[in-house]
């Protein structure tokens, strides 16, 4: 990284992080940058984020605007409340999503919600960016015709990405012939890392969507196309669904914490569940206790289960449900304080059944201050390729709740809830933290660790996002494993059931930038493949 760089761009992706570098060399501005690394991450990891999916978005102009652009997968029009009520056989433990019998919410046709991500890209150009939209997209088509070399990271989630019930990994890349073709090798296993994927139909297809715009795909031919597959095969999704969609353009949901003004995302997005925790450990000599200290894992996972509570019985889409503001209310943060001081454990229900992490971040620094920073996912992806378009679907009807009367039950065009929640934190009015994570309902807790390690612990963003991590969002904590036994021993002497994983990595994988006296610092959470890119512009 030059020493001089004044603009600087992370994402989970090598080839995200260089397409997003070359464009802030040219001259291109941090909303530029970030949507043609977007649409590279969709062709490179092709289960984690892509064109029709979901996700948020934070935007900050020092000249003036400063907005959340939300752009969460949206249920069918002909979705119903109870269509899955009697098939119900069970909840994930840490609360990402519903196990229905057969998995029809989860993998298919069925699960497939209507997605926002395309048109929050071209939105979020159009508005904020300074190219045009043809070369915005260019780097992802280029990329579409080379192909890619399958990397550590993709490989394992195709090796290990189903657990507690879910649709198995092999059979959700090989639902579709596309699938089969691309993720397989001839004899008919999984291509191995440094094994090359062809795509030749996604090319074809961002080449139409870089000429056409997004409106090829919600009212065009590519709608046409969408709308003919579902129709054959018994999906939810219709024509109809893509050319009503909107995104969300809201202010970024606001707090305070030690000093910083913190910005995050409204709901459904998971920024309540993050100024609910910080509300919560501001009442607490956190840096005091010590980093990872036996003290400060038990009162962040208290933390963590009171926001996971609240989140689980609350928060939906604010369309369909009133969110109780106290949620955000200091007042209500601090009470909770008192209650984990005097020992009282919070309590997560589940109906009993880790978590998918298929999603990814981009964030992006320009040399005017120019800040973005954006979480887009397929959910657990829905394994459907419309023949010769080349793109996965997400399947993000697996998080609704299948019992009617509840905040997360399935409506028509209501929006599920995600753990997103792309941030800023700002010093004196100057942004100083522009961060987020992938990872489910991990994504929340993985934030919030990384933002205390640069506010409490004054860690630079690369050691802050790559310091161990832990999370409560069930009565368990899980912990990765390099945090030593003799820290958790007292924890479970004390009662807590503590789930240590292999992964030496986990609980959200954090991506971040941090902007000081000393310049610009990014930080590429060490479990994925991504990078921190600096540039001179």
């Amino acid at each position: 990284m030059p020493k001089a760089a004044n603009a600087m761009i992370v994402t989970a992706q090598p080839e995200a992080s260089e397409a997003g570098a070359r464009v802030l060399k040219r001259g291109g501005n941090a909303v530029d940058a970030a949507m043609a690394a977007a649409l590279v991450q969709g062709v490179v990891d092709p289960q984690m984020c892509g064109i029709a999916g979901f996700g948020s978005m934070q935007i900050y102009d020092p000249n003036g605007a400063h907005t959340c652009i939300d752009f969460h997968g949206k249920t069918p029009l002909a979705a119903t409340p109870d269509m899955w009520e009697h098939l119900l056989e069970g909840e994930a433990r840490d609360g990402f999503g519903f196990v229905v019998r057969g998995n029809v919410n989860d993998l298919g046709y069925q699960s497939i919600t209507t997605p926002g991500s395309l048109l929050a890209y071209y939105e979020a150009v159009r508005d904020f960016g300074s190219w045009d939209w043809s070369d915005v997209c260019a780097p992802a088509v280029t990329q579409a015709e080379t192909g890619f070399f399958v990397r550590p990271h993709v490989h394992h989630w195709w090796t290990h990405g189903a657990e507690m019930g879910r649709a198995d990994v092999a059979g959700r890349i090989g639902f579709s012939q596309t699938g089969r073709d691309a993720y397989f090798r001839a004899d008919g296993s999984i291509k191995k890392i440094g094994d090359h994927v062809a795509n030749p139909d996604l090319a074809r297809t961002l080449a139409m969507i870089a000429r056409d715009g997004a409106d090829v795909f919600y009212h065009g031919e590519i709608a046409e196309r969408i709308d003919a597959d579902m129709a054959t095969n018994g999906g939810l999704l219709r024509r109809a669904d893509l050319a009503a969609y909107r995104t969300c353009r809201l202010d970024p949901l606001r707090a305070t914490y030690r000093g910083y003004d913190i910005a995050t995302n409204q709901p459904p997005g998971g920024g309540i569940m993050l100024i609910e925790m910080l509300n919560i450990l501001e009442n607490f000599d956190l840096a005091g206790m010590g980093h990872n200290s036996t003290g400060y894992i038990r009162v962040l996972a208290e933390a963590m289960k009171a926001a996971t509570a609240d989140k689980d019985t609350h928060v939906g889409d604010p369309g369909f449900v009133d969110i109780p503001a106290f949620l955000t209310d200091k007042a209500y943060g601090k009470d909770i304080a008192e209650r984990i001081r005097a020992g009282e454990r919070m309590q997560v229900n589940r109906l009993g059944q880790p978590e998918p992490k298929d999603t990814t971040h981009v964030a992006v620094v320009d040399a005017n201050g120019m800040c973005v920073t954006m979480t887009h996912s397929l959910g657990m992806p829905s394994g459907v390729i419309t023949d010769g378009l080349g793109f996965m679907y997400n399947g993000c009807m697996a998080v609704f709740d299948p019992r009617p009367g509840r905040a997360g039950s399935i409506a028509p065009g209501k929006a599920r809830f995600s753990s997103i929640c792309p941030t800023i934190a700002f010093r004196d009015g100057t942004p100083r933290i522009v961060i987020g994570a992938p990872g489910g309902t991990q994504i929340a807790m993985g934030v919030v660790q990384a933002l205390l390690n640069v506010i409490e612990f004054d860690m630079g963003m690369l050691e802050a996002v790559s310091a161990p991590r832990f999370s409560a969002t069930s009565n368990a904590i899980d912990i990765t494993n390099r945090i030593p036994g003799y820290l958790t021993d007292p924890l479970e002497a004390d009662g807590y059931e503590v789930i240590r994983s292999a992964l030496t990595f986990g609980i959200g994988a954090v991506h971040g930038l941090r902007i000081d006296a000393a310049g610009l610092s990014g930080g590429a959470d060490p479990g994925h493949d991504g990078i921190a890119l600096g540039v001179r512009v």
